[in-house]
């Protein structure tokens, strides 16, 4: 029988995980089919029951990966520190979850940096389910300060609350506005990441998450959304001189270890890449 692997989320048309998840299967001669699903909030619950109860898998992506993390049975490290899930599977007995998402990005980062992120000060942008992992992913790389920024304030300070003592001892705080210098504040000298783990740049008419002249000295920028030829904040970093990427290195990275989570097995990561690679984006 076909084994049904799903990604659950809204949007997901753009989504190039059916792509390089299909060509991995493909490599491997499994008798399954990825699809991507569109799914409302309060029907991402039974459905992902449903799936992980008939046999089948898949991932969670915005902005479903917290309601995930309280649907899973058993739940990982890393969605029990993060508060979000964007794997699962069915496993003896019980439905699995883990949170991909925080390797993934740090094997991204890997990727793009050239030095430790020890020391460092960092800025995420979001409070969500990726901003969540985005913490966990720099901090268990060596940044010693991490900034919050998000549109709602209470959001980012209720992340901070709830992360601080598992990423200890890297300091996590909400970033505010100086009062004397409007609404830009630099985040001072320093090399660092700067994670757009927010949706914007899902459309090409989406505001920039932060502008370039706010980018802090030596930092790079990781956008977790992805597009062909690169998000127009990743275009527009690089335009200004900034070392920047788009999502694209981190979603492989985390479908690979969703893979080998679904199938105990290691990925096929070339055929996997060469699928993304050839791949584009649905505007």
């Amino acid at each position: 029988m076909t084994r049904l692997l799903v990604l659950l989320g809204d949007p997901v048309a753009h989504s190039l995980s059916p792509r390089f998840q299909n060509a991995a299967l493909e490599a491997e001669g499994l008798d399954a089919r990825y699809v991507a699903m569109r799914v409302d909030e309060s029907d991402l619950p039974g459905l992902l029951r449903g799936i992980a109860r008939a046999g089948g898998a898949g991932n969670v992506t915005l902005p479903h990966k917290r309601i995930a993390a309280r649907t899973v049975e058993v739940a990982t490290e890393a969605v029990r520190l993060t508060g979000a899930c964007n794997t699962f599977w069915f496993e003896d007995g019980a439905i699995h979850g883990d949170n991909t998402d925080v390797d993934g990005l740090r094997g991204a980062i890997g990727a793009l940096l050239d030095r430790p992120l020890d020391g460092s000060r960092s800025l995420v942008l979001g409070a969500g389910g990726g901003a969540r992992a985005a913490v966990l992913a720099l901090a268990r790389e060596g940044a010693a300060t991490i900034s919050i920024r998000n549109r709602t304030r209470s959001r980012a300070q209720r992340l901070v609350e709830e992360m601080a003592e598992s990423v200890a001892p890297t300091r996590l705080e909400v970033w505010v506005p100086a009062p004397d210098s409007g609404p830009v504040q630099r985040l001072g000298e320093g090399p660092g990441v700067v994670v757009n783990a927010t949706s914007l740049g899902l459309r090409e008419s989406d505001p920039l998450p932060l502008d370039a002249s706010e980018m802090p000295a030596g930092a790079v920028a990781m956008d977790l959304v992805y597009a062909e030829g690169g998000t127009r904040w990743v275009r527009r970093l690089r335009d200004a001189g900034w070392t920047a990427a788009d999502g694209r290195e981190m979603l492989l990275r985390q479908g690979a270890l969703s893979f080998e989570r679904w199938w105990g097995r290691p990925a096929p990561i070339d055929a996997m890449r060469t699928a993304l690679d050839s791949s584009e984006a649905t505007p």
